[in-house]
C-alpha cells in the first residue's frame, strides 16, 4: 500500500488540523515534534504529511505531490488551482474585505481612480474588476497593508480580517466582504479516484466531527 500525503499550511492551520487528523483515526504524533523532518509519518495507517507554506498547498495538491491538503479559503481563491474542495473545515474562521478611511463609506462607486493595496491581486481584481465592473490598479504588498491608505500609497485595501482591530486601530473601516473565509479540505482530482476508500474515509471522519461540533 502507497502513502496516502497530506499537505498542511504551517504555522496555526496545522495546529488547529491535528485535532480533525487524529479524530479521524490518524496519528499525528510526528507532527506535534517534527524537529526538522521534512515529512511525518504515520506508519500504520500509511500517511505522510509535509509542513509547507499555506500558498503552496493547493500547488501540492493540483500537482499529485500531495493528495489532499488543509488551507484557507483565501489561499484557493488567490492560487486558482484545479482540485476539488470537498469540505469546510470551519475553523480559522475570517473575512476578506474591501477597507478604507471611514469618509469612504457608501462611496465606493464615487472613487474613480481606485488604487488597491493588496496581499492578494487576484482576488482584488476578481471582486473590482468582474463583480463591480471596475477598472482599479492594484499595488502588491507583502506587509502591514492597512498602512498604504494612511501614507496616500492607495485608496482602499483588501485584506483578511479577524476581529476588526487592526482597522478600528487606524481609523479604517469595512467598505464592503468579499467572502467569508475558513480553513478548507481539498483533494487531488486524480487521487479522489485512485484513492477513493481511504480519502473518503478522512472525509467521513471530519464531517463526523463538523456534526458533532454543530450537535453541541
Amino acid at each position: 500500500m502507497r502513502y496516502l500525503k497530506i499537505a498542511l499550511s504551517k504555522g496555526r492551520l496545522a495546529d488547529l488540523s491535528i485535532e480533525f487528523l487524529e479524530a479521524a483515526g490518524i496519528n499525528c504524533s510526528e507532527i506535534k515534534d517534527p524537529g526538522r523532518k521534512l515529512i511525518l509519518s504515520d506508519e500504520k495507517n500509511k500517511v505522510q504529511f509535509f509542513l509547507v507554506k499555506p500558498s503552496d498547498v493547493p500547488t501540492y495538491v493540483e500537482y499529485g505531490a500531495a493528495d489532499l491538503g488543509i488551507v484557507g479559503k483565501d489561499t484557493l481563491l488567490e492560487e486558482g488551482r484545479n482540485l476539488y474542495e470537498v469540505l469546510n473545515l470551519g475553523f480559522a474562521a475570517c473575512r476578506m474585505v474591501v477597507a478604507g478611511p471611514a469618509e469612504l463609506a457608501g462611496k465606493l462607486d464615487k472613487l474613480n481612480n481606485k488604487r488597491v493595496a493588496t496581499k492578494y491581486p487576484r482576488i482584488a481584481r476578481e471582486y473590482f474588476e468582474h463583480k463591480r465592473r471596475e477598472s482599479i490598479e492594484v499595488i502588491k504588498l507583502n506587509g502591514s497593508v492597512e498602512l498604504a491608505p494612511l501614507v496616500g500609497l492607495s485608496e482602499v485595501i483588501v485584506d483578511l480580517v479577524e476581529s476588526g482591530r487592526t482597522l478600528k486601530e487606524n481609523g479604517l473601516v469595512i467598505l464592503d466582504t468579499i467572502a467569508d473565509i475558513s480553513a478548507r479540505l481539498v483533494v487531488n482530482r486524480v487521487s479522489m479516484k485512485m484513492e477513493s476508500e481511504r480519502i473518503n474515509k478522512i472525509i467521513e471522519g471530519f464531517r463526523k466531527q463538523l456534526e458533532e461540533g454543530a450537535g453541541r
